[in-house]
């Protein structure tokens, strides 16, 4: 374990920070009770736990209510909260080909059965979808679009900024997925015209699984799909309208959020600047290596400007996952093959009829050396696979 390169962030960052660890460990152990449920110091503890990385995540967005911020199991959960607490039948969606499955499947699950009609946008040869696209596909009974922040395949960056002012200019809820750039990149959801973001705790937040959530920008309204406890107003039937009660359900995931807690002000402290810098110094560290290996293939990574460290490569007439196989048996490099849950991504640059892409993934504890050796790995294993075929 101690020899493992972990590079499989894009997945979920690991190592973890000694301090979130530390965190967990030691709020879990002395305050491990229901948050806010009731009026005894330890219950008083906990609920303050949570409404302080409401306040973190808040402001992390540049969200004015930290009642907004919303938490949920992960971004999956979050962004099906959003999607179908914002649609109704009949509507309207536009979106694109970047998206990750936590969009395509709850859409085409409301197309089929709700009728929701649903327009999914290209990218160029670069990666990048392009705004002026959209104008075009807006319709009277547009009422949703969704974006994905940062690739997970390919790791381009879209302009939302761009895309969010022609919602916002036409009274079109704009939800941007931010699971791969919460924690990577600033996002501040008033520059950059956002109506809704979800987010998720495990990747560069370095907090641990099970946790994310959504910020509601006030005027958005989610309706209610489901219903449950909130320890609050118990009398009451109808499922609390009021935020955050509004949106969460059941006793919270308090582990989860202590470690999301520890992790976004760990990175906070880091410089998300800083360790953006880091990864990306990284990603073109390896994206020259892999140039000058004969019969390697990278995509979208002639120009790594809007960008995060991802990034995505076959080795030609090899199967994907043979090449993450021999990476992981015989280099001890951990890393993702396959269509990473976005399938229309890999229809799009053809990599769907070759079982999708080795994808590596970095984190703030990567190396310089880390790279070099899967440099030296992938040039071997290439070289294999040309005597093989």
């Amino acid at each position: 374990m101690e020899d493992l390169i972990y590079l499989d962030n894009g997945a979920t960052s690991f190592p973890k920070p000694e301090a979130v660890y530390a965190f967990m460990d030691k709020f879990y152990r002395n305050t491990g009770v229901s948050p806010g449920r009731s009026g005894y110091d330890l219950s008083i503890e906990a609920g303050n736990l949570v409404e302080n990385t409401r306040k973190t995540m808040a402001a992390y967005f540049n969200g004015k209510d930290p009642s907004r911020l919303i938490f949920s199991a992960n971004s999956t959960d979050a962004l099906n909260l959003a999607i179908n607490g914002l649609l109704s039948p009949g509507d309207h969606v536009i979106t694109t080909c970047l998206e990750h499955n936590a969009v395509l499947r709850p859409l085409y699950h409301m197309s089929i059965y709700y009728g929701v009609e649903v327009d999914h946008l290209p990218f160029d040869e670069n990666g990048f979808v392009d705004p002026a696209d959209f104008v075009s596909k807006f319709k009277p009974n547009t009422r949703l679009v969704v974006v994905n922040h940062g690739s997970n395949v390919i790791g381009t960056v879209q302009p939302i900024k761009e895309i969010g002012k022609l919602c916002r200019e036409r009274g079109v809820t704009f939800l941007v997925d931010a699971s791969q750039t919460a924690g990577k990149l600033a996002l501040d959801i008033e520059k950059m015209n956002i109506d809704v973001i979800a987010f998720t705790g495990h990747k560069s937040l370095m907090g641990p699984t099970g946790i994310g959530g959504l910020y509601v920008k006030e005027g958005v309204t989610i309706k209610h799909t489901r219903a449950g406890g909130t320890g609050v107003k118990s009398a009451q039937r109808h499922h609390l309208e009021e935020y955050p009660h509004r949106l969460e359900y059941g006793t919270l995931n308090l582990l989860g959020i202590a470690g999301l807690y520890a992790g976004v002000n760990w990175v906070l402290d880091q410089g998300i600047d800083k360790i953006h810098h880091h990864e990306m110094a990284l990603t073109e560290q390896l994206r020259n290596g892999l140039k000058k290996i004969k019969n390697v293939v990278t995509y979208c990574a002639d120009d790594l400007t809007d960008h995060i460290g991802v990034l995505s490569f076959n080795i030609q007439g090899f199967e994907a996952v043979n090449t993450a196989t021999l990476l992981d048996g015989d280099y001890n490099i951990a890393c993702r093959a396959g269509l990473q849950c976005a399938p229309l991504v890999h229809e799009q640059i053809g990599t769907d009829k070759l079982h999708g892409t080795v994808r590596m993934g970095f984190g703030p504890f990567n190396t310089q050396a880390h790279v070099a050796h899967a440099i030296q790995a992938i040039s071997e294993i290439a070289e294999f696979a040309t005597k093989k075929g």
